[in-house]
């Protein structure tokens, strides 16, 4: 059996929690540089199984007080008392053990963003029964593939998500890229009342465009300290766990590298100096530490989602500080293992269609997949082993995110145009007006798996549809 390689502390300004003591549910990771930016720290969930090849961890979900900056504090729904929640680390092979248990007034599930796990572990809606106020779950599945991913609600997401429930997932593989330093960067934006709490659901406007809230916060925080070394390579690994917010990230203009995306390492690193994140997306960039003294405005340049959505004027994340001894500068960064288009000839093929309509009577948005609202979205239908080819087309000006459970999909054109890169994704921009050809293949993990828009308040109005896989067919006589 192997050893599971030795976890290291990440460092940096969303760095893990120091190699110090940990409690019941949380540990740190052990070995690696000392990290700094307190402000902004990250824990990781206690492995209380001794196994090389399991993890096996307790989450629970409670009410809490959620700190923005010092002396600014909001009521949250928490995991393990935390926004965001502990980072779920393991590695390619490695089974988790997740034992539940909803502290909540209200039902609520896990879901793992991202992972390919079987049904019943998924948490979305026909695959698993919400767990009730006081109840428990144990989630158990086998993490197959390197790369970033996190953990949430898949009930009322809305609210839930909203008031603070999420977490990263960091599963480490064979084709991790070079870096001095690695870092996790949940980014999220908040809507606060009156009183300085989050505010309840608002109104037909923020229905149609989701919630896009002023106070910009990362790892949980209002603008944490983010320190770089000259010449220092930091991983970083950015998930985007907002309702609506799209984030088109800056480092001030500077040259940073893109190494992977939901489903891990590029073959190709991409040199960019803006990277776009739709919700529930996932990024690792590599970012070079520049002269000492110099620093870099972190921020989300303006955006346009179509009908007025979006930002309309750059809004500050935090500030990059060169600081500290200098370290050699590296090379650029090799990429991962090469990456071959899905044969689609013989595919099954599928159209989805989203659109959007103002319901006069009701005076509520209706987003609408195939013509219809969930749960009366009628399913699709697909088969172990044979290639699914859809055609995504968003009838709508507003744009929306697209996430598939259970599966990664490869993009294969945009309006007619054929894409270059066959990167494996399971949240994609789907733009306004836009027409996407996707394609991927079931492999034998049956049950209901859903489609939808990531918008948080497009998923609540019915912006969603299930994809079935039956049962294998026995080969036994």
């Amino acid at each position: 059996m192997l050893k599971r390689l030795p976890r290291v502390c990440f460092a940096g300004l969303f760095a893990l929690s120091h190699c110090g003591d940990a409690g019941p549910t949380e540990a740190p990771p052990r070995g690696g540089p000392a990290p700094f930016g307190p402000e902004a720290t990250l824990t990781v969930l206690r492995d209380d199984n001794p196994a090389a090849n399991i993890v096996e961890v307790s989450l629970e979900a409670a009410p809490g007080r959620w700190t923005l900056s010092p002396g600014r504090t909001v009521d949250a729904l928490m995991y393990n008392g935390r926004v965001p929640g502990p980072l779920l680390e393991a590695r390619v092979g490695d089974t988790v053990v997740v034992h539940f248990h909803n502290a909540l007034t209200v039902p609520t599930t896990v879901h793992w963003h991202g992972l390919r796990v079987p049904a019943s572990m998924d948490g979305g809606p026909h695959s698993q029964d919400p767990v009730p106020p006081g109840g428990r779950f144990t989630y158990r599945f086998v993490v197959n593939d390197a790369g970033t991913f996190w953990y949430h609600p898949h009930v009322n997401e809305s609210r839930q998500m909203e008031a603070g429930l999420y977490g990263a997932i960091v599963v480490r593989g064979a084709h991790e890229p070079a870096a001095d330093v690695e870092t996790v960067m949940m980014l999220d934006d908040l809507t606060l009342d009156a009183q300085g709490n989050i505010a309840a659901p608002g109104d037909l406007v923020e229905q149609h465009g989701g919630r896009e809230g002023p106070v910009a916060v990362v790892n949980g925080r209002s603008a944490p300290p983010m320190t770089i070394a000259p010449g220092q390579r930091q991983r970083w690994r950015i998930v985007n766990a907002g309702s609506a917010r799209f984030y088109r990230l800056s480092l001030g203009g500077q040259t940073f590298w893109q190494v992977a995306s939901d489903a891990g390492a590029w073959a190709t690193p991409r040199a960019l100096r803006e990277v776009l994140l739709v919700p529930g997306d996932r990024v690792e960039l590599l970012v070079d530490g520049p002269a000492a003294g110099a620093s870099w405005g972190v921020e989300n340049l303006a955006y346009d989602r179509g009908h007025g959505a979006g930002l309309r004027s750059p809004m500050a994340l935090t500030t990059l500080v060169s600081e500290g001894p200098a370290m050699t500068p590296r090379s650029p960064p090799a990429g991962g293992p090469p990456t071959r288009w899905l044969p689609v000839e013989g595919a099954h093929v599928e159209t989805v269609r989203f659109s959007e309509r103002i319901n006069r009577e009701t005076e509520a948005v209706e987003f609408m997949v195939n013509g219809r609202q969930y749960p009366d979205v009628p399913p699709l239908h697909g088969q172990v082993g044979r290639t699914e080819r859809w055609t995504l087309v968003n009838e709508s000006e507003m744009e929306h995110p697209f996430h598939l459970h259970g599966f990664f999909f490869q993009v294969r054109s945009r309006n007619g145009v054929a894409l270059a890169d066959p990167a494996w994704e399971d949240t994609i921009q789907l733009r306004g007006h836009e027409t996407v050809e996707i394609a991927f293949q079931p492999d034998p993990r049956p049950g209901h798996w859903m489609y939808h828009c990531h918008i948080l308040e497009h998923v609540e109005h019915g912006m969603m549809g299930t994809f079935i896989v039956p049962e294998t067919p026995s080969r036994d006589p």
